[in-house]
């Protein structure tokens, strides 16, 4: 391959690893997006509830993106200071070491499977001490249950893993092993408090909850800061050291520079993600919510208070693929726009139960309010507004838990280049809206810590970086807002059977 000689520039990769599609962005030395490659990854749904993807086709995915920037760029792999990665959280591979092949499909986070093993759990009075330990629930949602439901239905598993011959790891932690040639078998600390098997206080894996989840210890990644040297990539005889990992919603969190307390992002994806930075310590909700690491630099371990919404973007790719009412999500901003009549329709798309901060894995999505007159667009702005209504439902769960009053929201992710959306998320908050110029947080993140892990960046570099695009000030009135929002907790009332 022939790249341009001499190249004084220097670039930091980020491979970014999501729940519909691998990426490669590639940030220049003055933190400037230089270039994206992006291939789709494939949705394997084997039974009602189940979601899996191909692990090899995601590491092929995303070694190809990797190749295509490189190549169109036309950079000397040199030119390549580091990489960063950043990944769909909890999605769970487990693979043979000697062959490197996964025993099973990718278990993908919104997979449902092992619903009924949680209940089961829970009567067994284990949520005090999980929640206590690792700041998390009971739930499908994580890593845990997938592991042992490998193990206990992939024939000779368990064997296996007790003969030392297989390995665990988040979707991070397969690429840093595929990227390193099997010779790196590591995480870092976000994902790992993503498992319900790590202690977010000793940083460790919890011995007692490796009993509870019947999961040898034998078989897990060591764990690592965000910003640290992971190991090397050896690109066409180069060697490019891998030096940030971070789960995607910590990585966006970072992205956004929430350095301080109080500080809040919200990624608006296939699913909808709000954190709050809690600071050295962790924080436990009373409402809802998780308590998570946001990241681990320089020895200090930095928490935060995360509400997981389960369906937003992919409620608009509903639209597209499954109702086909739309043919782009482009469309929905103009739709939802010129529909002029009150706030009639109202979408719960709880396709996949319902996260935070219900925490409902039976319950299915609804649509209340239809009447004659109800037509497409009106199904696409109830659609849109949806999303609006869940992230308010995590905002009062967060001010209630924090005792911090949202002053504003700093916003990004795809779906938040839909100004529709973006106004009406003020106005149901009634709090201004930060939609930052750089869209891709995720993957600014993952070169954030990398930049740090190599040397290239510091935080005074990264501060200097931040731009705001545009801003979105409330403008509805009070009155209708509030019966607006009260009209939702209704049909989520109706949605799950709960009572207020």
């Amino acid at each position: 391959m022939k790249y341009k000689a001499n190249q004084l520039k220097k670039y930091i990769i980020a491979l970014d690893q999501g729940t519909t599609s691998s990426r490669t962005v590639l940030f220049d030395d003055d933190v400037k997006i230089c270039g994206i490659s992006q291939k789709e990854t494939k949705q394997i749904y084997p039974k009602h509830g189940w979601v899996e993807q191909d692990a090899v086709e995601i590491y092929n995915n995303q070694i190809q993106t990797l190749k295509n920037v490189v190549q169109e760029n036309n950079i000397h792999p040199s030119s390549i200071k580091a990489i960063g990665i950043t990944n769909q959280r909890e999605t769970t591979v487990i693979w043979n070491k000697k062959t490197g092949k996964p025993i099973y499909n990718a278990i993908v986070w919104q997979d449902i499977r092992t619903s009924e093993s949680c209940k089961r759990l829970k009567r067994q009075d284990h949520e005090d001490y999980i929640k206590e330990n690792t700041g998390l629930i009971i739930d499908s949602y994580f890593s845990a249950t997938k592991i042992k439901w490998i193990l206990d239905n992939v024939p000779n598993a368990r064997k296996q893993a007790e003969n030392n011959e297989l390995l665990f790891g988040t979707i991070d932690t397969w690429l840093l092993w595929n990227l390193t040639e099997g010779k790196v078998h590591a995480t870092d600390y976000t994902n790992a408090s993503r498992t319900l098997l790590f202690n977010i206080k000793t940083l460790e894996w919890d011995k007692k909850l490796l009993d509870i989840f019947d999961i040898p210890i034998n078989i897990l990644p060591e764990v690592k800061e965000s910003a640290h040297h992971f190991g090397d990539l050896i690109f066409d005889g180069v060697t490019i050291p891998i030096t940030g990992i971070a789960g995607d919603q910590q990585a966006a969190l970072f992205g956004q520079a929430c350095y301080n307390k109080g500080d809040t992002k919200s990624t608006y994806g296939t699913g909808c993600f709000l954190l709050m930075n809690t600071g050295g310590k962790p924080q436990y909700s009373k409402n809802g919510l998780l308590t998570t690491i946001a990241w681990g630099i320089n020895g200090k371990i930095t928490y935060a208070l995360e509400g997981s919404i389960f369906v937003a973007g992919s409620a608009v790719q509903w639209l597209r693929d499954g109702l086909k009412i739309i043919k782009s999500a482009e469309e929905t901003e103009e739709l939802a726009n010129k529909v002029k009549e009150d706030y009639s329709l109202f979408v719960v798309p709880a396709f996949s139960g319902l996260g935070a901060p219900y925490w409902d894995m039976d319950a299915r999505g609804a649509v209340f309010g239809i009447t004659h007159k109800t037509r497409k667009a009106h199904f696409i702005k109830a659609t849109l507004e949806s999303i609006a209504y869940q992230t308010k439902d995590l905002i009062h769960a967060m001010e209630e838990d924090s005792k911090i009053k949202l002053t504003y929201l700093k916003v990004d992710g795809g779906a938040s280049i839909n100004n529709y959306l973006m106004q009406f998320q003020a106005d149901i908050l009634n709090s201004k809206i930060e939609r930052s110029s750089i869209l891709e947080s995720t993957a600014l993140g993952a070169a954030y810590f990398a930049g740090l892990g190599s040397g290239m960046w510091t935080k005074k570099t990264i501060l200097k970086n931040i731009t705001i695009e545009k801003e979105f000030i409330p403008e509805m009135e009070v009155k209708k807002r509030d019966q607006l929002y009260k009209t939702w907790k209704k049909a989520i009332n109706r949605t799950t059977g709960w009572e207020d």
